[in-house]
């Protein structure tokens, strides 16, 4: 297995934890691979060390100006400025330059501006944090924003929302790399969400981020999670966690601002659009996979959701 080269671009006022979460998820499945598989090398815009938002610093391996690297992939970390900053022209072109070699490129949380700047992401879906999602949608009008996604891949392009998001989006690059398995270990060990509704699809927050904080209702929501196709009505739920079904309802609607049957509908639907897009499974045995009926369930659902049919869904976005 050769090393897999990564770059992670920092600019002066980075938000460090965009660089430090992937580098450590990276780090991390070295370890569990046994296996050195990811090289990972901080690249300066300007000067170094880098200073961060929080005032803290890093060293970068290298600077933009030095003799061009080839890299595997490369990753843009965001900065909370980055809206009042001018790019400048030789820092787009070395990031057009490196991404055309690069089988695999991205951003974390607003280091998608720079993908946008450059024209990369035009006629792309991608997402960036949420407070600068309106800014974005605004300069770049060509891509397909998805301001409520955690993160977002389309093709060789994976783009993530705010900070810790960056985390999530290294997570699913070692799945794809390296596996599932190795993917679980790294979450185990750094103790953050690995949850796959359906055994299959990635969420670190579930959905819009909407994760109740009192016990019986988080209860259920895991069981959601990870249990798509089961009986997930009302009386179902209710009864699992303890309560009556008018008081489950009440305080299910009150803490994550959706009914449980649109929030069971959310995930499936979530969970169906990312094995349209991620797998070759067949249609009819997603929809029943994920606790539809039926295919046509499914795809009236999914049109309603989506505004295209799952099989369009596929034919555009599908790997």
């Amino acid at each position: 297995m050769s090393t897999h080269k990564i770059a992670i671009v920092a600019m002066q006022g980075v938000q460090l934890l965009d660089v430090i979460g992937p580098s450590d998820v990276f780090a991390e499945a070295n370890r569990q691979s046994g296996f050195d598989y990811y090289s990972v090398e901080v690249v300066s815009v300007s000067g170094n060390p880098v200073r961060g938002s929080s005032g803290l610093a890093l060293i970068a391996d290298h600077l933009i100006d030095d003799e061009p690297s080839r890299f595997d992939t490369l990753l843009v970390a965001g900065d909370p400025l980055i809206q009042e900053r001018t790019l400048p022209d030789a820092f787009l072109r070395w990031v057009k330059e490196v991404t055309s070699n690069a089988s695999r490129f991205g951003s974390v949380c607003s280091g998608a501006f720079v993908l946008g700047e450059a024209g990369l992401l035009n006629g792309r879906r991608a997402t960036t944090h949420w407070s600068q999602a309106s800014e974005f949608a605004k300069r770049f009008p060509e891509v397909k924003l998805e301001s409520n996604r955690i993160f977002t891949k389309d093709g060789n392009v994976w783009t993530s929302a705010g900070v810790t998001a960056g985390i999530d989006l290294a997570l699913a690059i070692v799945e794809q790399d390296l596996g599932l398995d190795i993917a679980l270990k790294v979450a185990r060990e750094l103790v953050v969400f690995l949850k796959r509704p359906g055994g299959q699809t990635q969420f670190s927050t579930l959905l819009a981020g909407q994760v109740a904080q009192k016990t019986p209702i988080r209860v259920a929501q895991d069981f959601i999670a990870d249990n798509l196709s089961a009986d997930l009505t009302v009386a179902a739920l209710a009864k699992r966690v303890g309560m009556s079904e008018r008081n489950f309802s009440r305080q299910f609607k009150q803490e994550v601002h959706m009914t449980p049957a649109e929030y069971v509908e959310s995930l499936r639907l979530e969970s169906g659009r990312r094995l349209a897009e991620d797998s070759s499974i067949p249609l009819k045995k997603i929809a029943t996979d994920i606790g539809f009926n039926d295919d046509v369930a499914f795809r009236r659902s999914f049109a309603r959701r989506f505004g295209t049919s799952p099989a369009a869904y596929r034919r555009s976005f599908g790997s």
